[in-house]
């Protein structure tokens, strides 16, 4: 297992922001991963669990503490014709990139989305209108049993539609850790079916890089969409005036006006500002409160 000391957490996130964490580890299996959490509950010391990084945004000065990065708990398997298993580490590029190789059709539309399964699960990721909700048959995480433990047994449940909602999911406010996700596929046998999976990856790519998604670290969508509003965040921030509004390293982007770009250097107190003026301005103007999706994580 890797450990390393006054890691810089800006080197782990899409944002490229962050300061030195006091410790940082790379658990290579679950067990290692359950051992560094008691230590850290046994000695009082905070710790956070890292996926890929993809909607966090980490203070300038660090984290006061451990980081527990699960990319290496990253398995993924077909483990019967329509059900494929992915551990928490695994990068959604690599369980797209998996089906697309298999035949298996359901995951199309998150080609190109940045972060884990974990993360992708926690967030209940959504891209063209789909969620990964959506492809769940079971999730599997560890529990916190007792004050100093957590259950090695893996537990299950099945898609619950009162848990799991738009950018929703029963992993928000627990103490779950994420362990896989078993998702529904559709296997495809004949050579044009399975060509037709790889054009519409490549086609869901293309539209992300055509519309600048891949310009400047950034975290993705900003704010959640409120959709009994009636428009989207992006296009009430592009109406409020918003749109290239920069503060020191960060920038509303240009491109698109739910994304905040990190176009030289940023800092979180220069996302934080921007996030707080998207707010104070769409709010005064169409009296609607923006919700973010990005998390902000303290020293």
């Amino acid at each position: 297992m890797n450990i390393s000391q006054n890691e810089l957490l800006k080197n782990h996130t899409t944002f490229q922001i962050g300061g030195p964490a006091d410790k940082f580890y790379e658990p290579e299996n679950f067990e290692e991963l359950i051992g560094i959490i008691d230590e850290c509950k046994s000695q009082n010391i905070k710790y956070f669990l890292l996926g890929g990084g993809s909607n966090l945004v980490f203070s300038d000065k660090g984290f006061r503490g451990a980081v527990i990065c699960t990319r290496k708990l990253n398995k993924i398997t077909q483990i019967e014709p329509g059900l494929v298993m992915a551990e928490a580490g695994a990068t959604m590029k690599e369980l797209v990139d998996f089906c697309t190789e298999n035949g298996l059709s359901g995951f199309e539309e998150f080609a190109g989305l940045p972060g884990t399964v974990g993360g992708a699960l926690f967030m209940n990721a959504r891209c063209f209108d789909k969620s990964v909700s959506e492809n769940i048959y079971e999730t599997w995480w560890l529990e916190e049993n007792g004050a100093a433990n957590y259950d090695a047994c893996s537990k299950l449940f099945s898609e619950d539609s009162i848990n799991w909602d738009y950018k929703k999911s029963p992993f928000q406010n627990s103490r779950k850790i994420i362990k896989a996700g078993i998702f529904k596929v559709t296997p495809i046998e004949d050579q044009e079916g399975r060509d037709a999976i790889r054009s519409k990856c490549e086609g869901y790519i293309k539209g992300r890089e055509d519309r600048g998604h891949f310009k400047f670290p950034s975290a993705g969508s900003v704010f959640k969409n409120n959709h009994d509003f009636g428009k989207p965040s992006g296009k009430l921030i592009d109406e409020a005036g918003l749109r290239g509004f920069r503060i020191g390293g960060a920038q509303i982007a240009e491109f698109h006006g739910n994304f905040i770009v990190n176009t030289d250097g940023a800092s979180a107190e220069d996302v934080k500002g921007l996030v707080k003026k998207a707010q104070e301005t769409v709010k005064e103007k169409f009296g609607f409160d923006l919700e973010p999706e990005i998390i902000f994580i303290e020293e």
